[in-house]
């Protein structure tokens, strides 16, 4: 079998892209999942202890380090002999259990092992350890990434805020804007979008076979269980219980965090364009990296290659996040095993995220501001002040001002400052009106 390496990957996430996503793998791996499985049945036997169960009430507290530590320890051999168990046992969780009874056992805790998984379905397990490890995984890794690209933005949009600049509606030279509000337009946009992203909860399902709470209930009928498991996901867990659900968890929210990052990708697809077009257009120049080609076939050329890569990531990503979202909170009857595959495929769409979040910073930092450039484009659009002129003259009561103008800059092939104050000079308003207008230019008429 050939050896799995950054050459040999299938996949670009686990191969060319290893060294931005590889800290994803604690939270998506497969072994990740096992681990965050161990974590969930370790400290939900260390809540029923603190319940207590009549059979638990005597349990000395002094262990729960220890027991902790099953989990805090958890290797990749452990890994792989959950993974062996499996293979005897063909049900993954059952061999989770089975590993953490073997640790119970070395800890002389025979008599107390029959209460792991007391009364569980496997989905109490994975729709617990899954939005589990996403939180962990967002708050370590996806969060910090799109706060350096909202902070970078920040950055450049007070850097450039006094900077006029050329706008383009329909492509057309329009009426001047200055390049740091245009960038403060992503920033907003992208701040709005992750607050939105925060208030989603990272819902789990915690109820039995068929989330009722049953062989709980049937063992124990005296004790309040919703209580017990609404206290044990939303405060031990850190997480959001659903109730009622059916055997697994509805995956609402999930599909809502789904489509929340979809709109942040589409925000960030739209500013990768927005960058690459001022690129192409000489209002950024790149600062070139030493011994770094462009073209195989053309020498000079620099390409954008960072916001080129980010957009093409985020289609990918946002293409799996339409999946999920879509496909996640439809499961038959009380249950089917659909949503299993599925899920596991959660870190694919945040890993092609982050790829793009980091390329997009790259490409962020090798700006460069063409000031003359930017300067040479309002200067050969003198066209673009007629809106200016005409709304003066407005203003004044004149007659028939948007005609006027128009017909000065669709029968003019060139409109420049010469034309526009000898256009001026002809208008039928006082010497301070046109003194006024001739204050207009293409850098000072940006607005507020």
């Amino acid at each position: 079998m050939t050896e799995l390496t950054k050459l040999t990957a299938i996949s670009p996430i686990d191969g060319r892209y290893r060294n931005v996503t590889e800290q994803l793998s604690d939270y998506f791996s497969e072994s990740a999942l096992i681990k965050y499985r161990v974590l969930v049945e370790v400290e939900y036997f260390i809540a029923l202890c603190e319940l207590p169960l009549p059979q638990l009430k005597d349990f000395d507290k002094a262990i729960y380090p220890s027991l902790r530590n099953i989990y805090k320890n958890f290797s990749t051999a452990d890994a792989q002999k959950i993974k062996d168990t499996e293979k005897v046992t063909n049900h993954d969780v059952k061999a989770v259990e089975y590993f953490i009874k073997e640790k119970f056992d070395a800890l002389n805790l025979t008599s107390q092992k029959e209460f792991i998984h007391f009364g569980l379905t496997s989905q109490d397990i994975n729709n617990t350890a899954i939005p589990y490890s996403v939180k962990d995984a967002m708050n370590s890794t996806l969060l910090p990434a799109l706060n350096e690209v909202v902070n970078k933005l920040s950055t450049y949009a007070n850097q450039w805020k006094d900077v006029p600049m050329l706008a383009r509606t329909h492509g057309q030279p329009a009426s001047p804007t200055r390049l740091g509000k245009e960038i403060q337009v992503f920033v907003v946009r992208l701040q709005n979008q992750i607050a939105q992203l925060n208030a989603v909860p990272y819902s789990a399902k915690f109820g039995g076979a068929t989330g009722n709470l049953n062989a709980h209930h049937v063992a124990y009928p005296k004790i309040d269980w919703l209580a017990f498991s609404n206290n044990f996901v939303n405060t031990s867990l850190g997480l959001s219980r659903s109730y009622p659900t059916t055997q697994i968890e509805h995956y609402d929210n999930f599909a809502a965090y789904c489509d929340a990052l979809k709109r942040i990708n589409n925000i960030i697809i739209d500013l990768d364009r927005d960058i690459w077009t001022y690129i192409s257009m000489n209002y950024f120049k790149q600062k070139i990296k030493e011994g770094e080609i462009g073209s195989s076939a053309m020498p000079h050329k620099v390409n954008p290659i960072d916001f080129e890569n980010s957009e093409g990531n985020l289609g990918i990503a946002n293409a799996l996040f339409e999946h999920l979202s879509a496909k996640l909170p439809i499961s038959r009857l009380q249950r089917d095993l659909t949503d299993s595959t599925v899920l596991r495929n959660v870190g694919v769409p945040l890993a092609h995220s982050l790829i793009a979040y980091k390329s997009l910073l790259k490409g962020l930092d090798k700006l460069i501001l063409n000031n003359e450039t930017l300067e040479n484009d309002l200067e050969n659009n003198w066209a673009v002040v007629a809106e200016a002129i005409q709304t003066v003259l407005r203003r004044e009561g004149y007659p028939k001002p948007y005609e006027a103008l128009k017909e000065l800059t669709r029968t003019n092939t060139h409109v420049t400052k010469q034309s526009i104050s000898a256009f001026i000079d002809t208008l039928n308003v006082s010497d301070a009106i046109k003194i006024e207008l001739k204050k207009i230019s293409p850098s000072n008429f940006t607005g507020i």
